[in-house]
């Protein structure tokens, strides 16, 4: 194994259509009785445990109030989402299939992966809504790991040792993502790091936080992957 590839989900391989954010805030509702601001704060980028610490201490709410409160929102939200994904599906962004059938077929190159802020259990619940087994991902790491993105690589690819018995290090780690969270995550590993404007950030926005490759989406296949393998 050559690469470990690991990709956000949200903004990079697909869209929830306004599920996700839709249960968050009504579990966030039902567990503390606020949702915190209604505009000014962006979800994308941060992992789901600091989205609902920072909403909920803007609405006031103190820190104990919190964690006594966060393993009822962290199951009511899984629920609520499940129902969204009853009423819509989650869809992919172009090309994402076909990348990531192209990486899985080349023998003994890669290992698929995520890099995510979701909750496991939300990724889980977003995949599956647009066709995509859980299970096809061989690692990850994810928010309910730890609150701080920045943590993330590391958790990736102390897992990816454990699995395969591969120490996977710079280049050789690959994250794609549609934000400059995405990019900088792994700044302090020296991995290298792809950049898609499919999500919320534009191509210029993204440039300025020099990844190591930037594409509008991922339906050019074969240069994404040389991006990925050279």
């Amino acid at each position: 194994m050559n690469r470990l590839v690991l990709f956000d989900v949200d903004g990079t391989i697909l869209s929830s259509r306004g599920a996700a954010p839709r249960a968050f805030r009504r579990a966030l509702r039902e567990t503390f009785a606020t949702d915190g601001p209604e505009d000014g704060y962006s979800f994308a980028g941060r992992t789901d445990p600091q989205i609902a610490r920072d909403l909920l201490r803007l609405a006031g709410i103190e820190d104990g109030q919190i964690d006594h409160g966060l393993d009822s929102f962290w199951d009511r939200y899984a629920s609520l989402l499940a129902a969204e994904f009853r009423a819509v599906d989650a869809t992919l962004y172009p090309g994402v299939r076909q990348l990531l059938d192209r990486v899985d077929s080349v023998p003994n190159e890669a290992v698929l992966g995520l890099l995510t802020g979701n909750v496991r259990a939300g990724a889980e619940l977003k995949l599956t809504s647009a066709g995509i087994e859980f299970d096809r991902f061989r690692v990850g790491a994810f928010g309910s790991d730890h609150h701080d993105r920045c943590e993330l690589p590391a958790i990736a690819v102390a897992r990816a040792k454990a699995t395969f018995g591969r120490t996977f290090e710079g280049k050789s780690v690959v994250i794609v993502g549609d934000t400059p969270f995405d990019i900088s995550c792994g700044e302090h590993l020296g991995v290298r790091t792809i950049a898609v404007a499919t999500g919320t950030y534009p191509l210029d926005q993204l440039a300025n936080c020099n990844p190591d490759h930037l594409f509008p989406d991922l339906s050019d296949t074969d240069t994404v992957c040389e991006a990925i393998f050279r």
